[in-house]
């Protein structure tokens, strides 16, 4: 018997009390990158319970499989993570965080939630697809190396070998019910920079016996953005960013030492090494004009997310049969990072955007923000779409 769209969301929105429960638990209890020890916990008790049998990785990371007619004829890999951000939330939501500057501020909650959910619908229809779902519940989105990275390490994509993996994210700019594709090149890769500059300190009065540290500091930052602006291909997306200084003197004193930290983000890994390059010669050379030292840290962080072409149009096509075309966006390159980019370096991968804006009810702070929170209408919506995305790309 063919599994259709209406059975799917007939089924997800069966769920709906269920996964609010869920969604409300794992959001009153944030857990930050690599320290997710009680989510992890709830994951398998969940999985045990529906009978799926799983294993733990990269730490509080979880697998587990849901084996279908002819497991070996095709796997499908689903993801979703589930650490929190360090983010006060803010007060008076009955569901809110326990944990005081912790939250669920980037809706992995949600990502969770659904994938449990998706993991009960597709639990109960094993007998009738062929193939593997892969369920890949991975912590440490938000920090690098990036949970991702390890999960790969840990062999999450082999025995069995996945062969394509679709990853699913709110998106607090689309109103509920609305999903978004894109194919190809889609998210940014993300390193962070650490810069100290170390100078001679001293009084503001007399800054011809100092080697005034923040007076470089100045310099070097006006200075880097022509890495962008001049160094860049115009065609190829880039960003510089500094989002933190610190130069702790006073109104009377030269500091010893500035701190600095900012990101630089592009579409094009050639491009990027280059980039670090030009951002080192340039930290250098200034700092040795002002007589400071500079110790440049660049940390690699996430590669670029490339969405599979030919996956997305499949995914895509099946989004619109399963909600309808009006329901279906075209998404824009977004200069943010997710290490869900690792995956689709390895297979054929697919990341798409799941709607929860709903300005009626309020529902309008992006993610990262104190206020973030959704329509939890969206829930059993993620939910069917993930559940019926697998099951078509199981019958490819």
């Amino acid at each position: 018997m063919e599994i259709t769209a209406e059975t799917l969301r007939i089924m997800a929105n069966s769920l709906q009390d269920k996964l609010r429960e869920l969604r409300h638990q794992i959001h009153s209890n944030p857990e930050l990158s690599f320290e997710e020890f009680e989510t992890s916990a709830l994951i398998k008790k969940e999985l045990d319970r529906m009978g799926i049998p799983w294993q733990a990785m990269a730490g509080t990371g979880v697998c587990a499989l849901i084996e279908g007619r002819n497991p070996s004829s095709k796997v499908v890999g689903l993801r979703a993570d589930m650490d929190a951000l360090p983010i006060q939330e803010v007060e008076g939501r009955p569901y809110g965080s326990r944990n005081p500057g912790k939250m669920h501020a980037c809706g992995h909650d949600v990502h969770t939630t659904c994938l449990l959910g998706t993991a009960e619908l597709l639990n109960n229809l094993r007998d009738q697809f062929n193939g593997t779902v892969k369920l890949v519940f991975q912590p440490g989105e938000e920090r690098i190396p990036g949970g991702a990275s390890l999960m790969i390490k840990d062999g999450v994509l082999d025995n069995p070998k996945v062969d394509v993996m679709i990853g699913q994210h709110v998106m607090p700019q689309m109103p509920v019910g609305l999903y978004g594709f894109r194919e190809g090149l889609y998210m940014a890769s993300a390193d962070e920079i650490y810069l100290t500059l170390h100078g001679k300190g001293g009084h503001g009065a007399a800054p011809h016996l100092c080697i005034d540290p923040v007076a470089a500091a100045a310099q070097i930052l006006v200075s880097l953005q022509q890495v962008v602006s001049r160094g860049a291909n115009p065609i190829i997306p880039s960003v510089l960013s500094f989002g933190k200084v610190i130069a702790n003197g006073a109104t009377n004193v030269i500091p010893e030492t500035v701190y600095i930290e900012g990101t630089f983000r592009t579409l094009d890994e050639a491009w990027r090494a280059e980039a670090h390059e030009k951002i080192t010669r340039i930290t250098e050379g200034v700092a040795a004009s002002f007589g400071v030292r500079a110790e440049l840290e660049i940390r690699k962080g996430y590669p670029f997310l490339r969405n599979d072409p030919a996956l997305t149009v499949r995914c895509r096509s099946a989004a619109a049969a399963f909600a309808g075309e009006t329901k279906i966006e075209e998404l824009s390159i977004w200069m943010a990072a997710e290490d869900f980019a690792y995956y689709s370096h390895n297979v054929p991968s697919c990341f798409y955007r799941l709607g929860v804006r709903n300005e009626v009810r309020g529902i309008v702070h992006g993610v990262h923000h104190p206020g973030f929170d959704i329509d939890e209408d969206a829930l059993p919506l993620g939910v069917g779409m993930m559940s019926w995305l697998a099951l078509q790309e199981l019958k490819n």
